[in-house]
């Protein structure tokens, strides 16, 4: 088992971590509480939140298995060696736990709140089926030899793929709509700033371990960072560039007579004014 040779850079391995859980644990909230006070959750893809409990739920199995048993430990370092550090973290382990709590929330809030004509769509449904499935063949797989470590990577694999597509739904919703009302930027602003500082954070640990095996050894986290940077900054340019929120506009004229008014006003009884 590896440990920290840089004192510096195991406190900024730490900060970045939580850091990024704090970015990514807040980004949720901004659409949870954006749903809360429109009572509506019209213009929030219902597949983008489907697919993403999917992929937050597979991402938790992958965390926690890394993390707390020993017996998946163990054939880590068997596969990648002994010198090497295990590439989860306390922090990815909480996120995890956190988002998909989160997700289930605005599932909940899909159910309660108006929702337009809207639905998940049977792609989004066809596509959840088929992953869980392919899991539970996998599972079976494994069993017999207890090839923990090659079942959870595959659920880092899923997280991956669940990733790269579950942002699709949305994009083309704004893209269609030519409008991004009811889609929390906030959202995409921590998320961004969630993925840069996890990435930052595999770098710290190659850096102080001269070694770039938690990259390959933990596919998940890096490619999951670099996907939700990518989509975050078409997001951005959907919010600020191609659907920029148009501000009410004043009439001139209406302008004007309210300014004249006013400065007749003062001139006039009182009883006139009321």
């Amino acid at each position: 088992m590896a440990w920290w040779n840089s004192v510096p850079l195991e406190i900024t391995y730490q900060v970045l971590g939580w850091t990024s859980f704090l970015s990514w644990t807040l980004g949720f909230y901004p659409q949870v509480i954006l749903n809360f006070r429109r009572k509506s959750v019209v213009g929030m893809s219902f597949d983008f939140v489907v697919l993403n409990l999917t992929k937050h739920s597979s991402y938790l199995i992958y965390n926690a298995s890394l993390f707390f048993s020993p017996t998946v430990q163990k054939q880590y370092y068997e596969k990648y060696g002994y010198g090497e550090m295990i590439p989860v973290a306390a922090n990815d382990v909480a996120f995890s736990t956190h988002a998909v709590l989160v997700t289930a929330l605005l599932l909940f809030q899909i159910v309660i709140y108006e929702r337009g004509s809207q639905k998940v769509s049977k792609i989004a449904i066809a596509i959840v089926s088929a992953v869980w499935l392919f899991a539970a063949v996998c599972f079976f797989i494994a069993l017999p030899s207890h090839s923990w470590l090659q079942l959870i990577s595959i659920f880092s694999s899923i997280q991956v793929f669940m990733t790269v597509i579950k942002y699709i739904p949305q994009v083309f919703m704004n893209f269609k709509r030519k409008s991004t009302d009811g889609f929390s930027i906030g959202y995409i602003l921590l998320d961004f700033f969630g993925a840069l500082t996890s990435f930052l954070q595999m770098v710290v640990q190659s850096i102080d371990q001269g070694s770039l095996v938690n990259f390959y050894g933990n596919k998940g986290k890096m490619l999951l960072s670099l996907v939700s940077m990518s989509f975050d900054i078409i997001f951005m340019s959907q919010r600020f560039v191609l659907y920029p929120v148009k501000q009410p506009q004043v009439c001139p004229k209406l302008m004007e007579e309210s300014r004249e008014l006013l400065v007749e006003c003062p001139d006039r009884p009182h009883s006139e004014n009321i």
